[in-house]
């Protein structure tokens, strides 16, 4: 049920993680980024990886991992959620995902973290497997 993105996978990625977020969130990703992170996704020299959960060999959750960011004591590891079909894998099946992801992480990680729009009430029920950090993101875009 769960695996590494597969590379015959981009076509389902993109529909489904790069394109639906920028939906979702009216973003607007640049092609070569995009493109750029799925490389990133098949490059063992890379800190990132992609975790999916199949049903029926179709995608309907995926997972990105971003292990680049070091903290004093470990790594820590970032989480974002492409949300594809949430109602066939439901709650358990995003917990299931997350215990998987767990699993499979290096025990010098410390952290895992994720984030999401204070809007998205639909993602917070499921992220709601972890503890609410109480941290305020402020940030500045420069460029």
């Amino acid at each position: 049920m769960f695996a590494l993105l597969a590379h015959d996978d981009f076509d389902a990625w993109l529909q489904r993680s790069g394109r639906g977020y920028q939906v979702f969130y009216n973003a607007d990703i640049p092609e070569d980024v995009t493109e750029k992170t799925w490389r990133r996704f098949h490059d063992p020299a890379e800190p990132m990886h992609c975790a999916v959960a199949e049903v029926d060999g179709e995608l309907v959750r995926i997972v990105h991992l971003d292990l680049s960011s070091q903290l004093l004591d470990g790594l820590r590891l970032l989480l974002s959620s492409g949300s594809v079909h949430a109602e066939t894998l439901g709650a358990r099946g995003w917990h299931a995902l997350i215990e998987h992801v767990y699993a499979e992480v290096s025990h010098d990680t410390v952290r895992v973290y994720w984030l999401t729009h204070e809007t998205n009430q639909q993602a917070m029920v499921l992220y709601d497997v972890a503890d609410r950090s109480g941290f305020v993101q402020y940030r500045k875009i420069l460029g």
